[in-house]
């Protein structure tokens, strides 16, 4: 049932941006990939996607999305300004349009005193940054974890194209 839902919102996004000729990127953490291999899994989705990144460690945030480690210090990865950094050097980096950053606890354990099901979500629209915290059921696991917060992050970025 997710997995489609996954499915039926990135189709929709990706012709949203395909209307805009818009590209998308990502950033992510928890998710590892999964944002961006769920926007692949549309057919066509090269006209809007040239890549991303999957930074898991604060290191690979760091180094690959030059983000100050400072700000990572001082804030912590689970949080708002690391998110949302993360959204707006990816699409700084890749010259999109749109930036997704996603970082948080998938679980089982706590990370940072932020317990499993805490997300960060940043979305980065032509340098405009937007962050929103999820608090998501992580009584069925890292994977519906991970999933949640790839839809809900599709769902984001869908709602601010039809604006």
């Amino acid at each position: 049932m997710l997995n489609q839902q996954l499915v039926n919102v990135a189709q929709e996004v990706v012709a949203a941006l395909k209307d805009r000729q818009w590209k998308i990127t990502a950033a992510e953490s928890l998710t590892a990939g999964m944002f961006q291999s769920t926007i692949a899994s549309v057919a066509g989705a090269s006209a809007i996607f040239d890549g991303g990144f999957v930074t898991y460690a604060a290191s690979a945030k760091a180094n690959l999305l030059k983000i100050d480690p400072q700000l990572i210090q001082q804030h912590g990865v689970v949080s708002s300004p690391v998110a949302g950094a993360m959204a707006r050097n990816a699409s700084q980096i890749m010259k999109a349009q749109i930036g997704v950053g996603l970082s948080g606890v998938a679980g089982p354990d706590s990370l940072e005193g932020h317990p499993a099901g805490t997300v960060w979500l940043g979305i980065a629209i032509n340098g405009q940054v937007k962050t929103k915290c999820l608090h998501l059921d992580a009584s069925q696991g890292r994977q519906a974890v991970r999933q949640q917060s790839v839809l809900e992050a599709l769902r984001i970025v869908l709602n601010e194209l039809e604006k």
